[in-house]
């Protein structure tokens, strides 16, 4: 981290560029041991100009005068780079020259577009995206005051080694509510953010060009849970007294049967229910996630779910299908209800979604067309995902038969010898 810098003002004349005796007048500024040249529209007659005093020599009022034009700008140039320093403003070779030239503009920082960003673009998003956006932006703060001592960074100021950086500082975080680093794909999630929130900036204007140019962020493939149809049984067939846990249950058999997502269900209401073609119950709603339309024909599970909610008093008074409890706290009483069915795979309701494209729809023959519009998937290659741990299942299942087989075999082999 650099904690000064070092300015100078050195002025020459451009030789190449002589005419009639005489040659333009630039300043050189360099600062920290970069250079950046300023043209002075100004002349000096190539004969009387001294390189080492960086002055025209000779008492001719024409050369006094220009001599004092000179010891005016190194002065203003000067006062410039002090002005910036002062201002907490970036100190850079471009922002002299513009403070210079008088032709400066507004520099933004990473908490403009912060606030831009949050202004314009948070009524767009999901709730759970907006604080997903604020903890990222709480990273960049930190990592901003830890590596350059600041509370805020120019836009300007932001390069390839930025990212890097803040990429690596990623990496050692250890956040307060886990117990390991950032995974992988967390510190690449807070990184595409970033870059979503800069590309917005570089959009109107307010830098000359991305750093992100030329970084590629990448997501490691992540397997898919998913329960087994004995854990599923198992799940649905345990004897769970206590109220709440009943209703976390009935949610998260709801998601196995249905393919929908927690946000989703705990939106539904009377209306999302109907009739279809085949005289059954449908539940046709939006994924909250990407507005896309999900019709969901129920199975028997499913559909007994909601009838025994038709007149529970807090779906009525919440005008819901099904009882609304935050998601935290089902996540923590999925827990519990893993611990009384004896069930070791880790329970967290988005498995319900999992289970329903592989344990019940995909493996029991239903298209992966049909299973992708069941769950609002944009992309086919996203439900493939399923299809993979489907098709591994499956192979695992016929390793089984084969080692089953080749027991019987050998046992057969066995009975032969006993006989001889």
């Amino acid at each position: 981290m650099r904690n000064s810098s070092t300015f100078s003002v050195l002025f020459w004349i451009y030789i190449q560029r002589t005419k009639n005796g005489e040659a333009p007048i630039y300043a050189r500024i360099t600062l920290n041991n970069r250079k950046l040249n300023i043209s002075l529209k100004r002349k000096a007659d190539i004969e009387l100009w001294s390189s080492s005093r960086q002055r025209v020599e000779g008492t001719d009022p024409f050369n006094l005068e220009l001599n004092e034009f000179l010891d005016q700008e190194y002065s203003r140039f000067f006062q410039c780079y002090q002005e910036l320093r002062i201002e907490g403003r970036v100190l850079s070779l471009e922002n002299i020259k513009r403070k210079y030239v008088g032709d400066e503009k507004r520099l933004y920082s990473l908490e403009d577009i912060f606030e831009y960003h949050n202004n314009t673009c948070f009524s767009k998003l999901r709730q759970n995206t907006r604080r997903l956006y604020s903890t990222s932006q709480n990273y960049i703060r930190k990592f901003v005051q830890k590596e350059y001592g600041r509370k805020d960074y120019y836009l300007q100021e932001l390069d390839y080694n930025f990212i890097l950086k803040f990429e690596n500082y990623l990496r050692s975080v250890k956040p307060r509510h886990y117990q390991k680093r950032l995974q992988h794909n967390a510190v690449m999630k807070h990184i595409q953010r970033l870059k979503k929130m800069i590309s917005l900036a570089y959009r109107m204007e307010w830098i000359e060009k991305n750093p992100f140019l030329n970084f590629q962020s990448t997501l490691e493939p992540r397997e898919r849970e998913f329960l087994s149809v004995e854990d599923l049984n198992a799940i649905e067939n345990s004897v769970l007294k206590n109220n709440r846990l009943q209703k976390v249950r009935d949610l998260f058999i709801f998601s196995c049967y249905t393919g929908i997502g927690f946000g989703d269900i705990i939106l539904l209401k009377p209306q999302n229910l109907t009739i279809g073609l085949d005289r059954k119950l449908w539940i046709v709603t939006k994924r909250m996630k990407n507005g896309n339309s999900v019709k969901v024909p129920l199975l028997k599970k499913a559909a007994k779910i909601i009838e025994n909610y038709k007149d529970d008093p807090s779906c009525k008074k919440e005008g819901t299908l099904l009882p609304v409890i935050s998601n935290q706290k089902v996540n923590q009483y999925l827990k519990e209800i893993a611990v009384l069915s004896k069930v070791t795979t880790h329970l967290t309701f988005h498995l319900g979604r999992h289970t329903f494209a592989t344990t019940v729809a995909l493996s029991n023959g239903v298209p992966i067309e049909t299973v992708s519009k069941i769950l609002g998937h944009k992309k086919l290659s996203t439900t493939q995902i399923y299809a993979k741990v489907v098709e591994r299942k499956l192979s695992d299942d016929m390793d089984l038969l084969q080692k089953k087989m080749d027991n019987d075999k050998s046992e057969e082999g066995e009975g032969l010898t006993d006989i001889n």
